[in-house]
Parts: C-alpha cells; sequence; structure tokens
C-alpha cells in the first residue's frame, strides 16, 4: 500500500484490510512517497498496489524497485502524476476510482447550482449588506424551465446531467468528443460554447485540464453571459482565464463566479480573486472527503478482485485513453 498516511487510513479501513488478507499476503507496512526506497524487502516482492494520493511516480527507478509489479488501483482521481511511458511499456495495469470522485463533485456541482438558481449568493450579499429583507423578485430563475450550461461531458459531466434530470430544468452541453446517442439519452442539447455561455442562467465546467483546454473560458465568453448568471468550476484553475474572469466580474456585479479550485492553488497573496464580493471560494473541497474516500477504497478494492479473479476491469486507464482524461 503507497500514498498519503492519512488518505490511505481511509480509503482502506481496518475491515477493507482484514478483506485484502484474504486476497493474498498484504503488507502490513504503509509505503509513501519519500520513504518507499527504504523496504527494498517489500518492493522486490510486491505484485499489486493499492494507492491513493501521494503515489510516485512510476519511472524505471520505481519499477526497477518493484520487478514483480503487474498492476497498481488507485483510489484517487487522476492517474496523469504517477504513470509513465516506461509503466505501460512493461506493462502494468492501472485502475483509478476516479468514476468514484465523480460522484461527490457532482454532488457538489448540483447543490450549487440549486443554490445559483434561486439567485442565493448574491441575495445573501445583499441581506449582509444592507441590514435588510428584501428578496429580488425580478431576475431570479428559479429551477422551473431555467437552463444549465454543462461544460464536457466526461464522467462528472454526465453525472451532474443524471441528477438534474430530475428536475424540470433545460439542460444543454458543450462536448466535441460527445456522442449525438448518448448525449439525447442523457436529455441535454449539444450545442456550442458560446451559445451555452449565451443562453444558460448557470454555466458549471468540467473539462480535463489539457494543453488544448487551458484558458478555454475567457472574457470574450464570459461577457456573453445572461445577467444574473453563475459560473461554477470545480474541475481545474487552468482552464480558466482568471485574470479575463475578475475584470469581467469586477465590472459585472451581476454575475457570481463559484470557484472550488484555481491557478494556482491557493491564490497568490493580493489576487483579485480573494477581494471580489462576487467571487465565492472554496478549497477544493469538491471531490472525496472522509467517508467519500471510503468509497474509493472499496472500488478498488473490488478492482483488485475482479483482476485476481482474471474478470474484466471496469475501471482501468490506458495509454490512450490519457489524451483526453484530466
Amino acid at each position: 500500500m503507497i500514498g498519503q498516511p492519512q488518505a490511505l487510513g481511509l480509503a482502506y479501513s481496518s475491515a477493507a484490510r482484514t478483506e485484502l488478507a484474504k486476497l493474498g499476503s498484504l503488507s502490513t507496512t504503509e509505503l509513501t512517497l519519500n520513504n518507499w526506497m527504504d523496504y527494498p524487502e517489500i518492493t522486490r516482492q510486491a505484485d499489486l498496489i493499492l494507492s491513493t494520493w501521494g503515489m510516485p511516480q512510476m519511472d524505471e527507478k520505481f519499477l526497477a524497485a518493484f520487478p514483480k509489479l503487474k498492476a497498481n488501483f488507485y483510489a484517487a482521481g487522476t492517474v496523469k502524476g504517477f504513470v509513465t511511458d516506461a509503466s505501460y511499456a512493461r506493462p502494468v495495469v492501472v485502475s483509478s476510482a476516479a468514476t468514484a470522485n465523480a460522484i461527490p463533485v457532482a454532488e457538489y456541482t448540483i447543490s450549487t447550482v440549486l443554490m445559483s438558481l434561486k439567485r442565493f449568493w448574491s441575495m445573501a450579499r445583499d441581506v449582509r449588506q444592507t441590514k435588510t429583507w428584501k428578496r429580488m423578485e425580478e431576475g431570479v430563475p428559479g429551477t422551473y424551465h431555467s437552463t444549465v450550461g454543462i461544460v464536457s461531458l466526461g464522467a462528472v459531466g454526465r453525472s451532474v446531467a443524471q441528477m438534474l434530470s430530475r428536475f424540470e430544468l433545460n439542460l444543454i452541453a458543450y462536448d466535441p468528443f460527445a456522442p449525438k446517442d448518448m448525449a439525447e439519452e442523457l436529455g441535454v442539447e449539444l450545442v456550442s460554447l458560446e451559445e451555452l455561455f449565451r443562453r444558460s442562467d448557470v454555466v458549471t465546467l468540467h473539462s480535463p485540464w489539457i494543453p488544448e483546454t487551458e484558458n478555454l473560458v475567457n472574457e470574450r465568453l464570459l461577457r456573453l453571459m445572461k445577467p444574473g448568471a453563475t459560473f461554477i468550476n470545480t474541475s481545474r484553475g487552468a482552464i480558466v482565464n482568471e485574470p479575463d474572469l475578475c475584470r469581467v466580474l469586477k465590472e459585472r456585479d451581476d454575475l457570481t463566479a463559484i470557484l472550488d479550485v484555481t491557478y494556482p492553488e491557493p491564490p497568490v497573496e493580493g489576487s483579485p480573486l480573494y477581494q471580489l464580493e462576487n467571487i465565492i471560494l472554496t478549497p477544493h473541497i469538491a471531490g472525496s472527503m472522509g467517508s467519500e474516500v471510503t468509497r474509493m477504497g472499496d472500488w478498488m478494492i473490488e478492482e483488485m478482485r475482479r483482476y485476481l479473479n482474471k474478470a474484466p476491469l471496469r475501471y482501468q486507464i490506458t495509454q490512450a485513453m490519457l489524451a483526453r482524461m484530466a
């Protein structure tokens, strides 16, 4: 087992470790990013790794220390920080709990979407500033027939669409790779990015951070937003041109941005992100926390069980998949 000690404790409970011991010889020594090379008696024998945040990069040095390694089951999200050409060349099978991690991100998103459709953020700000108890009767979308725009229909975007389908909303999405039949099944209308920003009462961003998506959300798009609209980012900060965002929100106090991610994290001291009252910051909490981390571990234990039983894996990440993933 390799990862940050606290994360390993959450991902793989004592009960889970009892079950793991039935599947094979489980090392009771937890390895970390900084000490794995100090335990050659473990690394020489390990066939399988159960990991989470804090997984070392599987480069040539790492692979030489793990000569028997066949698979790594990662109880967290993106694997881009540790997989390498060398690990795929061996090959080491890699499975990720990114789909499990998408569940709390989607839950955070829909709760924020619903609050935004009530103009919660601006009204709470108004009560505090004016000390008056008034409702903005005009310009409040509500949930009935309002429009929510989803940027990218990956694991999180699809979950958001599925969860929002129980409400009487219009769902639109931008995703150049999404098949039309998948969008139809989700009840989502595919549109251009410009149309999405122009039509949406709430825009929620779920694109992967790849070179093609850096600064995807810029001043031109933000200026298209409807009066009183809300922008939500639970993806990655670098996908948004933050100077553009600050400039537009400074000029348009009718808009609100909910940012769970920034670039860098946290924002630098003195950043306008801290100062603009129509920007709400949360410290990257949308992903798995507490018992939600345990879910990721449980899914990876089940994935390892499937691997040992030679059953098809559900969450394997191939090298070809990486180009379009976060």
